[in-house]
C-alpha cells in the first residue's frame, strides 16, 4: 500500500494516541487527527510539537460532532479499530475524487480471537466490500484468527 501514499492531506477517524497520523505525516502527509478522548488528543498535540509534525488534533464526538468535515475533503481518509455504520456516508464524502480509504476493524468470525467485542461493533462478513463496492478495491481480506477486516480502496471520481 505504501505505494499510494505520496502525501497531500489526510484525515485519520477515530485516531486513538495517533499511531496513524504520526506515521502518515512523517510520510508527508498535512493530517487531520479526531478522536473522543482530550486525552488522547492531549498526547497527540504533544508528539506533534515534539516532532514537528503536521497534525491538526481535535477532540471530536462523532456520533454527533460532523458537520465541521462536511467542507473539507481528503486525499485519504483512515479509521481503524472503530466502527458505527453512521459514519459510512461522512467517510465517503471526505474523500476526494481518486482519494484513498484505508478501514480495518473486527468482524464477526467464530474462530477468531475477539470474543470479548460486542458485536455491534463488529463487521459482517464482506461487509466492507458490499459497502464500497462502488469503489476500486486495491486490498481487501478477513483474517479468520484475528477476526479483523481490512480494506484498502480508492474513491472512484464521477467519470469513472
Amino acid at each position: 500500500m505504501a505505494a499510494y501514499l505520496k502525501g497531500g492531506t489526510a484525515i485519520d477517524f477515530a485516531s486513538g494516541l495517533g499511531g496513524n497520523s504520526i506515521y502518515l505525516s512523517e510520510l508527508g502527509y498535512d493530517m487531520t487527527a479526531v478522536d473522543i478522548s482530550d486525552v488522547a488528543i492531549n498526547y497527540v498535540q504533544a508528539e506533534a510539537a515534539r516532532r514537528g509534525l503536521n497534525i491538526t488534533a481535535k477532540v471530536t464526538d462523532l456520533t454527533k460532532e460532523r458537520s465541521f468535515l462536511k467542507d473539507h475533503k481528503h486525499d485519504l481518509a483512515v479509521m481503524t479499530y472503530y466502527l458505527d455504520r453512521s459514519v459510512f456516508p461522512l467517510l465517503k464524502q471526505v474523500i476526494k475524487d481518486n482519494g484513498y480509504l484505508f478501514f480495518e476493524t473486527f468482524y464477526k468470525h467464530k474462530t477468531a480471537n475477539n470474543g470479548h467485542i460486542s458485536s455491534q461493533y463488529k463487521l459482517e462478513s464482506n461487509e466492507l466490500l458490499k459497502e464500497l463496492g462502488d469503489w476500486k478495491i486495491l486490498f481487501f481480506e478477513e483474517d479468520e484468527q484475528e477476526g479483523r477486516q481490512t480494506i484498502f480502496c480508492q474513491k472512484k471520481n464521477e467519470f469513472q
